[in-house]
């Protein structure tokens, strides 16, 4: 919320999601261009003694040997092997690929975890050599305890989950890309039901199950799915399949280098792996598969492809759901803590769906400096943030203004940087305590406004951005009429202009798509996406790319709005406004007796996608559909 006018905007540095491989943007993440990734495997690392590395891998020189390799717990009807991965393998095949694991090249031993520190108090910079102290010993043997019962916990209660999905093709809305397979991991919790990442399971087709140490892997359905949040319940059936199984709890938000064991199914293999870490820094960050500013936590165990909703272990309980992770870096992971998954199963409780994260609609600035305090009249010991833009379908549109100074969330005071305190000596963007919030709850805010201090009551629900910012499990819209393709636009259509699609798509639809607020609820950008050439549109195959102002004289609220006034039209002539001052005049009747042949020729079913489609459904259009 704070300096983004949109929530969600996806922008400059590129992500890749191997859920569902669509280019994604978003801001730089620092030090350079970097991308985020969604992650469906991973590997496992334990930490050993000397003794114990010399036993497993009796080639590998102990007086040099880092304490840390990774490993493989094999299945129970296979047998037992033990490996360790290179990096440079795992940053070749971290990225968006789902590959065979029995084309994996042969892994090899990690030369550079010899730069950890020696210093035993912290879990994952510890050394093995020859002169360790009793003390040290004690310390690793401790850990090593910790990380097998760890191991123990999961084998029990994470799964390996196989998804066939086939996404909707925005250049062709009519028809789905082809399907692919995929692989992820998930953990099950209390009500026999199975946690893991929405990316997973997007645009789902068909969903298995398989338990570590079964061959046999059972159908399972998608219960819920936040896409904001990228979690996902699934639920199966067949009550053999809970026989043996052990629900995990979730703890809390584990504090700063506390020791996390994140477990799942990594590529390079097809048994459980898991990768010990510690955490590393706790704050709001971008999700990549839903584009929305939520708390994350970053550890520095490794998290690759395969491994995305896996369980973050610490002691007994969870702390988290590996999600994603920073390609170009150097073992930078993130997993989804617990009160996002908490709001994310307690809001699907209470209301049977997923229902949302709460938003204030507002884009707010920094008041850092010292002369824009003094301009809005703050005083010595005010802080807060400056209101920029209030979207107009949110309930603060109602009681704020613009240049309002936003001083206090429910009673917590906002510093100039737009944080408020969190746990020792942490701070975080208050957009975390607006996020927390259930829909349609109250939140008092306290406001300056010139220079007098008001307090409000607002309410507070999950808004939508006027251009969805993802469409996952659901066709897209289009109404074709006399060959011309009409859509709403979405992220997702932008993203069919390929990867660096905020530079090569349509200038103009693009910055439509990140800066504009909705006017009204129901409002949607409509654009001539393409023309599908024919006698009765000759002329007008340029003008495609070009959002739909008016029909008729009247403004288009909506792709609905819009198929409503062609099929009402009672003039000899259809008049189409486009943007840029463009226009398209068809003969009516020309143009409907055109639709059922140019649908014919392009092999299309129906002219209106289905969820225009309703009772009172126009004559011609049904003629169309059904020639």
């Amino acid at each position: 919320m704070l300096g983004s006018t949109v929530r969600g905007v996806r922008r400059l540095s590129s992500f890749s999601c191997c859920a569902i491989r669509r280019p994604i943007l978003f801001g730089d993440c620092g030090g350079g261009r970097r991308s985020l990734t969604h992650t469906r495997k991973t590997i496992l690392s334990l930490p050993l003694s000397q003794s114990q590395c010399y036993s497993i891998l009796p080639s590998i020189n102990t007086s040099t040997c880092a304490s840390f390799f990774s490993i493989s717990v094999p299945s129970s009807h296979n047998d037992t092997n033990f490996s360790s991965p290179s990096r440079s393998e795992t940053t070749a095949t971290a990225v968006g690929v789902d590959d065979d694991p029995s084309a994996a090249a042969p892994p090899s031993i990690d030369k550079e975890e010899e730069d950890y520190s020696e210093d035993s108090t912290q879990p994952l910079h510890a050394r093995c050599n020859g002169s360790s102290s009793s003390s040290s010993s004690s310390s690793t043997t401790t850990t090593t305890v910790d990380a097998y019962s760890t191991i123990e916990l999961a084998l029990d209660s994470v799964v390996k989950i196989f998804t066939v999905s086939s996404s909707p093709n925005y250049s062709l809305p009519w028809q789905n890309k082809s399907q692919r397979e995929t692989m992820g991991s998930g953990f099950v919790i209390s009500g026999k039901r199975i946690l893991t990442n929405a990316h997973v399971v997007a645009d789902y087709t068909f969903v298995l199950v398989r338990k570590h140490g079964s061959p046999t892997k059972y159908r399972a359905e998608v219960q819920a799915v936040g896409h904001e949040c990228d979690l996902a319940i699934l639920v199966v059936e067949r009550e053999e399949f809970w026989e043996g199984m052990n629900f995990l709890e979730l703890g809390d938000i584990p504090f700063l280098q506390e020791a996390v064991a994140v477990v799942g199914y990594p590529q390079g293999g097809d048994n459980i792996s898991v990768t010990k870490g510690v955490v590393s820094r706790v704050e709001p960050t971008q999700y990549v598969h839903g584009a929305t500013q939520l708390m994350a936590i970053q550890i520095d165990a490794a998290i690759n492809p395969g491994n995305s909703g896996g369980p973050a272990i610490m002691g007994n309980k969870v702390a988290g759901v590996a999600f994603q992770n920073l390609s170009g870096a150097e073992n930078i992971g993130y997993i989804i803590p617990v009160p996002v998954i908490k709001h994310f199963i307690t809001g699907m409780e209470e209301s049977g769906n997923y229902v949302g994260f709460c938003s204030l609609g507002l884009s707010c600035q920094p008041t850092e400096n010292v002369q824009l305090r003094e301009h809005f009249r703050m005083g010595p010991n005010m802080t807060g943030v400056l209101v920029s833009k209030i979207n107009p379908l949110s309930d603060a549109y109602r009681v704020l203004r613009k240049d309002d100074i936003i001083l206090a969330f429910d009673g917590v005071a906002i510093a100039n940087d737009g944080t408020v305190p969190f746990r020792n000596r942490e701070r975080i963007t208050f957009d975390h305590l607006v996020s927390m919030k259930k829909p349609n709850e109250k939140a008092e805010v306290r406001v300056l406004r010139n220079g007098e201090e008001h307090d409000f009551s607002i309410t507070l629900r999950p808004l939508q951005p006027l251009v969805p910012v993802h469409q996952f499990d659901k066709l897209p819209s289009y109404f074709i009429f006399a060959g011309l393709v009409f859509v709403p636009l979405t992220q997702p259509y932008l993203h069919e202009y390929g990867e660096d699609w905020y530079n090569t798509s349509p200038r103009r639809l693009c910055e439509q798509s990140l800066r504009e607020l909705p006017r009204k609820a129901g409002e949607q950008l409509v654009i001539l996406s393409q023309v599908l050439m024919d006698d009765i549109n000759a002329g007008y195959e340029r003008l495609a790319e070009l959002q739909v102002k008016k029909v008729n004289g009247v403004e288009v609220d909506n792709l609905k709005h819009l198929r409503q006034l062609v099929e009402d039209c009672s003039e000899e002539s259809l008049r189409v406004d486009l943007d840029d001052e463009r226009v398209i005049v068809l003969n009516y009747h020309l143009a409907k007796i055109a639709t059922s042949r140019i649908l014919k020729r392009h092999r299309i079913p129906s002219a209106i996608s289905s969820d225009l489609t309703n009772e009172q459904k126009g004559p011609e259009i049904e003629l169309a559909c059904l020639s």
